[in-house]
């Protein structure tokens, strides 16, 4: 998190006192802007935290707040997947994953109404009774939350907001006559692969989207549905929980669902929850149920239409002021009652059941002694069941990290993890087992994760997501091949097979893909011709020795470049960007400068889903470079508690670096000695003409400004072999960096500023040459026309524009004529 706090970044809590912080509940239908309101509101903060209720949920809000801010400036934290930059500003989180012992100045709880639930309400309630943000507190959720929202914080303040779009009740659909951007939703595995194979069958395919897909896999099938290559989804009731869909209509194809101990039917307060995902903003939405299933009772219909359901009576608590004294204490703290009549105790939970059933294990019972191995047990007992095993097998796999874990200086060493990761590594299973070692692989990543528990941790936490990556990939290919009709479902083909990973030795397709392979290659087959030629061209190819650079990105590199790290992508001057060397985008303007926009430059035959993942990732790199490029002055800002400054560096950063001392005189004017002292050990030179940022003024800084200055103000650059920006046709071009000065055209005088060529006259002239310049003109009358690289006959205006006009009174008695 950095070397000591900084302003704005998240710091430990050093206290135990509750917080004073304003608290805002935030409460409503769908789609009335909560998650987007509370956001925003996030972001005006020098920091904040945000927890959300699904791990899918909080990627999906992390791409969207990196791609706002950079990623440089957020860190994501899920069970599974810990993404921490060195200094973050920004904390996306699951609920049950929010770091609870960081202060910052902003806290979110999404999904309030989930103090309801019975397996995970009384992580929810805990939030309500104790997160809070140093400033400000919001908890977003249903109304129903209302009456026990304000019960247990008395001080909230309610805010409702009206849904955005009208809800309205379609009645009965078929399959045939579902309308286009439909969802259809049901509840077990079978019953949403069925009716994934009869959309293929009927209506072309449909994109998937489960609770037990990773990230990448759901985002690649739900970009394949937000680009139109798909016109339906099929999905659980994941889609509930704010994920954002372009969806019209919402068909349930069930209404009832197993809850973990019984089959029972859906409350109204839910179906609304999933059929409010209809309508996004102002356009309206619809809902209703898919032949054969029975249309919802009237009075019910009338309650997700008008959005009014029975307000929640109870909130489950389970007490967090815990005693590891021993394994019987811990469980004694645990089974404490609520002391309000609101809480009602947490009737059954896994982790506690875990603790029971390891601490009547007598190798585990003999190592757990003390409070330190008390709660280093605990830990391991609050591993997830992602696989969903029957309790038994799942407490048999925390017993053996127990024992390895609990023993002095125990850790689980290369081996362990080895032999647990190598047995996930096919990716030629069908969609079942591909989901099953996913689940297996989201166990090790957790316990990677955890602080201290694994030897080389980084190193098996890479491995890990890599594993989780390549199966996601797969299981991605497998849900296409198997529900999606690629000649039928849209204008563009689906994403193609992926190519076999020549690292990983293995096929990388599974049954149907051979089965399509064989089809294909088949002697006797209307390809043959074309195949046995295509086999000569790359022998052809092979003997001609090596090849020359990719010129282009296809889908597989696609698939990893919306993946890819901050480092592997490089934005040259002409606000270009690269990856692995090939161009794949280009800065464009945003709504101001330092917030630049990216357009993506791909294959034809790369799909749309790729590309609008490809998207978010440049336009993140691009705010990343910005936060580079600004870091010396947002460093100099935090360390600084001089509002004057503040002041300053706040102008400065807007210019990129380059500032005249006349658009600054109010914030000189209140600098005391030592802010002179601090600006210039930063870099900050003030002379008499001009205010200069140094750091942004050289190597990489310049290249940056450059783009960024370029692709605001729309000015076309080329570049010449040595990366150097040079002159090239058009209404508006860039001198080269080396350059003295230049003639401003028909680039605006702020634009050449921010790249360190302020305007005077006639002449747009280098930051460091037109304060020398001044200097000379300040003290002799001699020409500065050749410092400045302009005419003799600019001479007079340049000095004019800097305030140094030479009169006539003062002018050499031979000074030679101007030039015309």
């Amino acid at each position: 998190m950095g070397a000591g706090p900084r302003r704005g970044d998240a710091q430990p809590r050093t206290a135990i006192e509750p917080i004073a912080s304003s608290l805002v509940a935030l409460l409503g239908p769908t789609n009335t802007g909560k998650t987007h309101r509370a956001i925003g509101r996030m972001l005006e903060h020098d920091s904040g935290m945000l927890g959300l209720p699904l791990r899918l949920l909080a990627r999906e809000v992390y791409d969207r707040v990196s791609a706002e801010v950079g990623e440089s400036a957020v860190a994501l934290v899920t069970g599974e997947e810990k993404r921490v930059p060195r200094a973050p500003r920004y904390w996306i989180c699951t609920v049950e994953a929010m770091p609870t012992d960081l202060e910052v100045d902003f806290v979110g709880v999404d999904e309030i109404q989930l103090v309801g639930h019975r397996e995970r309400g009384h992580v929810f309630t805990e939030r309500l009774l104790h997160a809070r943000g140093r400033i400000e507190t919001w908890f977003l959720g249903a109304d129903t939350a209302r009456p026990l929202a304000t019960a247990l914080a008395p001080t909230l303040q309610v805010r409702s907001h009206p849904r955005l779009s009208r809800l309205a009740w379609l009645g009965s659909s078929s399959l045939a006559t579902l309308p286009p951007r439909s969802a259809v939703v049901a509840f077990g595995m079978s019953k949403v692969y069925e009716l994934a194979e009869r959309l293929r069958t009927k209506r072309g395919g449909a994109a998937v989207v489960l609770g037990a897909l990773s990230p990448r896999a759901r985002n690649a099938q739900v970009a394949m549905y937000q680009s139109g290559e798909v016109s339906y989804l099929v999905a659980t009731d994941a889609i509930g929980m704010g994920l954002n869909l372009d969806l019209d209509h919402v068909a349930f194809a069930e209404l009832g669902k197993f809850d973990g101990q019984e089959r029972r039917p859906l409350e109204p307060a839910e179906l609304a929850q999933i059929a409010g995902r209809a309508g996004r903003f102002v356009r309206d939405g619809t809902f209703g149920v898919l032949e054969p299933q029975r249309p919802l009772p009237e009075n019910v219909v009338r309650s997700i239409e008008e959005h009014r359901f029975a307000p929640l009576r109870r909130a489950y608590y389970r007490n967090a002021e815990l005693d590891p004294t021993s394994i019987a204490s811990l469980l004694e703290s645990l089974r404490e009652p609520p002391r309000h009549p609101a809480l009602v105790r947490v009737p059954h939970a896994e982790d506690t059941a875990a603790l029971e059933a390891l601490g009547r294990d007598p190798d585990v019972a003999a190592l757990a002694r003390g409070p330190e191995r008390v709660r280093l047990l605990w830990d391991i007992c609050r591993i997830p069941d992602y696989r969903q095993l029957l309790p038994e097998m799942h407490h048999v796999e925390l017993k053996q990290i127990a024992l390895a874990l609990l023993r002095p200086h125990g850790q689980l060493d290369g081996d362990f993890m080895r032999a647990r990761l190598s047995r996930l590594e096919s990716t030629e299973g069908d969609i079942e087992d591909l989901l099953a070692q996913m689940a297996q692989v989201r166990t090790w990543t957790y316990v990677a994760s955890h602080p201290g528990w694994v030897q080389d941790a980084t190193s098996w936490q890479a491995s890990a997501r890599d594993l989780e990556d390549r199966l996601s990939d797969a299981l991605h290919q497998r849900l296409i091949l198997r529900f999606v009709d690629r000649g039928r479902a849209g204008k563009r083909s689906a994403v193609t097979r992926p190519r076999p990973r020549s690292d990983a030795g293995r096929a990388a397709q599974g049954r149907e893909a051979r089965a399509l392979d064989e089809q294909a290659t088949a002697p006797s087959g209307p390809f043959a011709k074309l195949l046995a030629l295509r086999s000569q061209l790359v022998a052809q190819s092979a003997a001609a020795g090596p090849q020359t650079a990719p010129t282009s990105v296809d889908e597989e590199g696609a698939v990893a470049l919306a993946e890819a790290p901050h480092a592997s992508l490089e934005l040259d001057a002409g606000g270009v960007i690269r990856f692995r060397g090939v161009r794949v985008g280009t800065l464009v303007a945003g709504r101001e400068l330092l917030l630049p926009e990216a357009r993506v430059t791909l294959d034809e035959d790369v799909s749309a889903g790729s590309i609008l993942r490809v998207e978010r990732r440049l336009r993140a790199f691009a705010r990343d470079a910005v936060a580079e490029l600004c870091a010396p002055l947002r460093e100099l800002h935090e360390a600084t508690r001089s509002a004057a400054v503040r002041g300053l560096l706040w102008q400065l950063e807007r210019s990129l670096g380059t500032l005249r001392v006349a658009q600054a005189r109010d914030q000189l004017a209140l600098l005391e000695a030592s802010d002179h002292e601090q600006l210039a050990s930063g870099g900050v030179a003030i002379g008499q003409l001009l205010i200069v940022a140094t750091p942004l003024h050289r190597g990489l800084s310049s290249s940056r400004r450059f783009a960024l200055v370029g692709a605001f103000h729309r000015v076309e650059t080329a570049l010449s072999p040595q990366s150097g920006l040079r002159s090239s046709p058009g209404p508006a071009s860039w001198p080269t960096p080396s350059a003295t000065s230049a003639r401003p055209g028909r680039i605006p005088p702020d634009a050449w500023q921010a790249v360190g060529f302020p305007v005077f006259g006639p002449r747009a002239i280098r930051a460091d040459i037109a304060e020398r310049a001044y200097a000379i003109a300040s003290t002799t009358i001699d020409s500065i026309a050749s410092i400045v690289g302009c005419k003799r006959n600019e001479e007079a205006a340049v000095r004019a524009a800097m305030g140094r006009a030479q009169t006539p009174a003062r002018a050499a008695p031979d000074a030679p004529p101007p030039e015309t």
